[in-house]
């Protein structure tokens, strides 16, 4: 459990360390505001300004989950998983809370050595206060970062590239973050989809099978999802088919 908690903190450190250091700026300008009856109409405009720094902070805070979610490999497990689910037939079994518990869990197995190399790189030496906190953030982004880079197609990268009206990067280093991210995603939904089709087309071929029997056997009226939905599980329970999509999604990250 304190493994999990560490792994879990180390991976937020991304983010929380770029809004602990915009408030704690904050802070310390207003707290050498004690007066306001003194104060010119400059000053109460600073500190409107901070005022302001704290609440965009605190917003950028609120998003932190948003923002680990969409820059590791949950999107595209949870996705697939989904996608699964619907394809046997099972509209809410497993329920979204097991989905996003067994997501999360997978994603912290994929990410271990990322956040292992974060907490090596970044967070142990900022807390032994060998780094500032701005250079802490900057050694954390890496192995994100390549992370990202190993599984996005230079398809995405060169259309978010074109887009953004960046010139031309001499090396993966030189790419903006900004535009890592969402050719990151976009990667994670085409893969995640494609996943999907494939796990269709097995239970696919089973429902027409079953379809087509009944309908030559007259039965019209009986529902054919009633009577494939208990094959479908039993192909999915004999190929042992949880773990075979547990080991397609963690040997799919590079």
């Amino acid at each position: 459990m304190k493994k999990h908690k560490k792994l879990i903190f180390s991976l937020a450190l991304i983010v929380v360390l770029a809004c602990v250091m915009s408030i704690s700026a904050s802070a310390e300008d207003v707290s050498d505001i004690t007066d306001t009856s003194s104060v010119g109409s400059g000053d109460l405009g600073l500190l409107g300004a901070n005022t302001l720094d704290i609440i965009i902070s605190l917003t950028l805070i609120a998003l932190i989950p948003s923002i680990l979610i969409m820059t590791t490999c949950f999107t595209r497990i949870v996705i697939v998983l989904s996608c699964l689910r619907n394809a046997v037939g099972l509209q809410q079994t497993p329920p979204n809370q097991v989905l996003i518990g067994i997501a999360l869990f997978l994603s912290l197995f994929i990410m271990q050595p990322v956040v292992g190399e974060i907490n090596e790189t970044a967070y142990q030496p900022y807390r032994n206060g060998e780094i500032t906190q701005m250079e802490a953030l900057e050694k954390a982004v890496v192995p994100l970062r390549n992370f990202m880079l190993r599984n996005t197609k230079e398809k995405d990268l060169n259309f978010f590239l074109s887009i953004s009206n960046s010139e031309r990067p001499e090396s993966l280093d030189d790419i903006p973050t900004l535009v890592v991210i969402p050719a990151f995603i976009t990667s994670e939904l085409k893969r995640a989809f494609l996943i999907g089709f494939l796990l269709y087309l097995p239970f696919l071929i089973i429902d027409m099978v079953v379809s087509s029997t009944l309908m030559s056997m007259g039965m019209v009226m009986l529902p054919p999802t009633m009577i494939s939905l208990p094959f479908k599980l039993m192909l999915f329970v004999l190929v042992d088919g949880w773990q075979l999509v547990f080991e397609s999604l963690v040997t799919g990250f590079n």
